[in-house]
């Protein structure tokens, strides 16, 4: 599909996934249904190992839905159900890619572009950044999986906390919290990002896939069944050709080159 607000270019395994929407990158649904078909080619070429999402321009990562079209949304309770349920699709289909998928957040990152952002793997955030879930000032509540995600990457209190209150957060308050993993100067946030994939890069692609599956759907579960899952990951990896690689050379003290077999 031609597309007009989210497009990507790959530097070796690395794919950087611009959200272009001027003024703020305000999620509509063309740029929703945009994002996740990137995210479907994406995840068909298996030589990119890393995705980085970042917002065109310097103002916003994603500042949220476009709130002048919600007028014409009152009442219609179905239409607004499968809404939602299309944009959670697109962030699940996110969460759940074989790609580590790395959030370089620079700007404003409100409602649907903090979802957006908990969605991803890893989030680095500009110095700049405000971010934060302010539907309820508006008489809504997050909808594209933020009372969700939230939740398992704060625990209740601090989700409780952005959802209720709505209020804007600092980047060293989401940092604080646990909401982001970086903050950097704002000039430096794609910087950092890169060479945050470019370590993950270095890795043994199918462990990175299988570590990032671990965590993902063993939180889910007890730790038992966690530990099982997790014991089932490394009888698969003993089986790669990378393991017998990497194993080698680190006995050969040599830097390992991994074929994702």
């Amino acid at each position: 599909m031609e597309r007009k607000f989210v497009n990507y270019v790959v530097e070796d395994r690395l794919a950087v996934v611009t959200i272009d929407n001027p003024k703020m990158n305000a999620l509509s649904v063309p740029v929703v249904e945009e994002l996740g078909a990137v995210f479907d080619e994406l995840e068909t070429r298996t030589e990119i190992g890393v995705a980085i999402i970042i917002g065109g321009g310097t103002r916003a990562f994603v500042a949220g839905a476009d709130i002048k079209g919600f007028k014409d949304l009152l009442g219609k309770r179905d239409v607004v159900f499968n809404g939602a349920r299309g944009m959670q699709n697109v962030f699940t289909k996110i969460e759940r890619s074989r790609l580590v998928v790395i959030a370089a957040i620079n700007g404003l990152a409100l409602g649907g572009g903090c979802e957006l952002a908990a969605a991803c793997d890893i989030r680095v955030a500009g110095d700049n950044v405000i971010i934060g879930v302010p539907e309820v000032k508006l008489g809504l509540i997050p909808g594209a999986g933020g009372t969700q995600r939230l939740v398992r990457l704060l625990g209740k209190g601090r989700a409780k906390l952005m959802v209720l209150t709505g209020d804007f957060f600092s980047a060293q308050d989401a940092l604080q919290m646990g909401l982001v993993e970086k903050v950097v100067p704002a000039a430096d946030v794609l910087a950092e990002a890169k060479k945050l994939a470019g370590t993950i890069l270095g890795n043994a692609p199918l462990a990175v896939e299988a570590g990032k599956r671990a965590i993902n759907e063993g939180v889910e579960m007890s730790l038992d069944d966690g530990l099982v899952f997790e014991a089932g990951f490394v009888g698969d990896l003993f089986m790669t050709e990378d393991l017998k690689e990497g194993a080698s050379a680190f006995v050969e003290k040599r830097f390992p080159v991994f074929k994702r077999k």
